[in-house]
């Protein structure tokens, strides 16, 4: 049985999709949900579904002797970005390295980066008059956004979509691809 750590910082629709994909399976199991924000209504979620939550503060993020043990003690066989607005430091993108991803709602390398996420990514592909957009789901390296794509999913854009629309069909792909990807690396 291999162990998920999901990383999130709002509201976790992501993460109990991903929750709920694993209920049952003999693969995987959410073993842990760690946020940044002790307010963030995944943590909530994730304990209506018996799974075991922490709130970390950014220097226990950028702290290996804090944060490792933590990881170790959960068995941790993959790190699972969904939401997480914090950079991730080095030390733990190189203990967790091909075993980190990252959920990233646009199609990389178009819109990524620092500054690019939630609304701001929706907000620059309907400016930029993209014909197309979607998710991008990527191992996590050093360079924000930068790591080798594992999955691409598409959707079409209408000269008509606003943000929010736009924001709405790239969602509905994370929630139908998402748990799909994480699954298929187990």
């Amino acid at each position: 049985m291999k162990n998920i750590v999901i990383f999130v910082s709002g509201n976790g629709t992501n993460c109990e999709n991903i929750i709920n994909h694993f209920s049952g399976s003999s693969k995987a199991r959410v073993c842990l949900v760690i946020s940044n924000r002790a307010d963030a209504k995944a943590l909530e979620k994730a304990r209506r579904h018996n799974v075991e939550t922490a709130v970390i503060s950014k220097s226990q993020l950028n702290d290996s002797s804090y944060l490792l043990p933590v990881l170790k003690a959960h068995d941790t066989d993959l790190i699972v970005l969904a939401g997480f607005l914090l950079m991730i430091p080095g030390y733990l993108i190189d203990a967790y390295k091909h075993r980190m991803i990252n959920l990233h709602p646009a199609l990389l390398p178009k819109f990524g980066g620092k500054g690019m996420y939630g609304r701001h990514v929706h907000e620059a592909v309907k400016a930029a008059g993209e014909k197309e957009t979607g998710m991008t789901v990527h191992w996590v390296s050093r360079e924000c956004d930068g790591g080798e794509i594992i999955a691409q999913y598409k959707t079409p854009v209408s000269a008509g979509d606003t943000a929010d629309d736009i924001a709405e069909k790239e969602h509905e792909l994370e929630l139908k691809y998402f748990p799909k990807v994480i699954d298929d690396l187990l």
